[in-house]
């Protein structure tokens, strides 16, 4: 989701270490936490990241195209999100090898995104493509996802940690 590894989602999430014991919560107390003004990070699909909160089933992160942009076409290994767009108009494709398909994005539009699927997502319009995701389990790390071919040529560089196809 972020391509940030666990330890750096962790720490900038205000994670700092945790129970010995994995059937223990790993936070001991509540978190919050305001949008951050600027991205954290840059996804593997090229997209600005602003990383939210996480706990032990998963995490949350803003992503951002600007106008014009288109991600790169990806596919996650292990994990499976949620997405929530917030503002802009847009695209999102997605592909899991039997169904096909191309959903309007704008304030209000939600999908998922199945382990395996590739998917790739464009911001179309005058103002910024932005969506909330949850990511499930949280984001492993470097590897995790792969790229893709996908409908539209890529306008914004990967980011780190994109693997190529196997």
């Amino acid at each position: 989701m972020t391509g940030l590894d666990s330890t750096a989602k962790a720490d900038r999430c205000g994670h700092h270490g945790g129970p010995a014991d994995p059937t223990e919560r790993e936070q001991d107390m509540f978190e919050a936490r305001d949008l951050p003004e600027h991205a954290d990070a840059v996804a593997p699909d090229g997209s600005a990241v602003r990383v939210l909160l996480g706990l032990r089933g998963g995490g949350l992160a803003h992503f951002q195209l600007e106008p014009g942009e288109t991600s790169v076409a990806v596919r996650h290994r292990t994990v499976e999100e949620i997405w929530y767009f917030t503002a802009g108009r847009g695209q999102m494709w997605r592909d899991d090898g039997e169904v096909a398909e191309t959903v309007d994005a704008r304030p209000g539009t939600c999908i998922t995104i199945p382990v395996g699927t590739r998917f790739q997502f464009r911001a179309e319009g005058p103002e910024p493509l932005a969506a909330i995701g949850v990511t499930m389990p949280p984001w492993p790390g470097d590897g995790e996802a792969v790229r893709a071919d996908g409908p539209w040529p890529p306008t914004v560089p990967p980011g780190p940690g994109l693997d190529e196809p196997d």
